[in-house]
């Protein structure tokens, strides 16, 4: 492989990424013909065709693919490592790019954002917070914050907290006009608030009771799409929510909500952070996981 074509899978690599030609332009800061030309010789000297080309998208042939798999990993190593280079020898600093899932977000993350950007004042967090699954190295990002039921193969993972448990909690002027349900099935007659993913599906109210499992549809007028959204409705007595129960804390110790049906939330596990195995790790990246870390030892990403 010569040097004009390391600078072609280079410029590959950013397009098949970014999905367009002019994004991956701006990225590396050259000419959107520069780009053009520079997978056009590439194509040519493999003979293979790489991008499929349309007027509104730009996506990997399956022989594209094939050679992305291959040679983006290495890119992103050699990105890493001068980065590692770049940053050696000060305080933790450069972007740092973590996406995690809105739960995540609302009960390990925001409350302390204060103290992470006090401490680590020259690090560029970029958080990417979104229910869908992303895959970290496809999409750029140096880390990610998950369940730990919904982490990635192949990566290391390290406890992020410890076990979490959903609660159901109405506040008393709810429950002094509406009977406190016992039972799953005492669910439909309750005005429920529910949660709507950015995937577009409605969560379902998963409970269970020593071994019996049951995923509820619960009814309600009101759907909203974050958790602290729905503590706030719940606040105002617009039915019943499901909550993470360290969201809600401070509510439940003073009475502003009050938990039912507790033999019926079991706990679950918790978050993980994961990002992907290399033998170093930014500067960056290491604060940020040492900072979120749970007191634990760190745990392999399961398969």
């Amino acid at each position: 492989m010569n040097r004009a074509q390391t600078t072609q899978l280079m410029v590959f690599v950013s397009v098949a990424e970014l999905g367009s030609f002019r994004r991956a332009a701006e990225q590396l800061g050259i000419a959107p013909s520069a780009v053009s030309h520079a997978v056009s010789a590439l194509e040519q000297s493999l003979g293979v065709r790489l991008l499929a080309r349309t007027t509104r998208s730009t996506r990997p042939t399956d022989e594209g693919a094939r050679l992305l798999a291959r040679v983006s990993g290495p890119f992103a190593d050699i990105a890493a490592g001068l980065q590692e280079a770049a940053e050696q020898g000060g305080p933790p600093s450069g972007p740092l790019r973590v996406t995690m899932a809105m739960a995540a977000a609302e009960d390990l993350i925001l409350r302390r954002l204060p103290e992470f950007c006090a401490r680590y004042p020259l690090i560029e967090l970029d958080i990417r917070a979104d229910d869908n699954f992303e895959d970290i190295v496809r999409s750029g990002c140096d880390a990610g914050v998950r369940l730990g039921e919904s982490l990635e193969a192949d990566m290391i993972a390290v406890r992020a907290s410890g076990p979490r448990r959903n609660l159901i909690v109405g506040t008393p002027a709810y429950f002094a006009a509406h009977p406190p349900p016992r039972h799953p099935t005492d669910l439909a007659r309750h005005n429920c608030i529910r949660r709507r993913f950015s995937s577009g599906r409605v969560y379902r109210w998963e409970l269970q009771k020593r071994r019996k499992a049951i995923n509820v549809e619960v009814q309600g007028t009101l759907i909203l799409p974050q958790q602290t959204f729905m503590r706030q409705a719940a606040l105002d007595s617009l039915g019943l929510a499901f909550l993470f129960e360290h969201l809600i804390a401070d509510d439940l110790e003073a009475g502003r909500l009050i938990s039912v049906m507790d033999d019926w939330c079991p706990s679950f596990d918790g978050f993980y952070i994961y990002y992907p195995s290399r033998r170093q790790m930014r500067p960056a990246l290491r604060a940020f996981v040492d900072f979120f870390q749970a007191p634990s030892r760190p745990a392999p990403a399961a398969s």
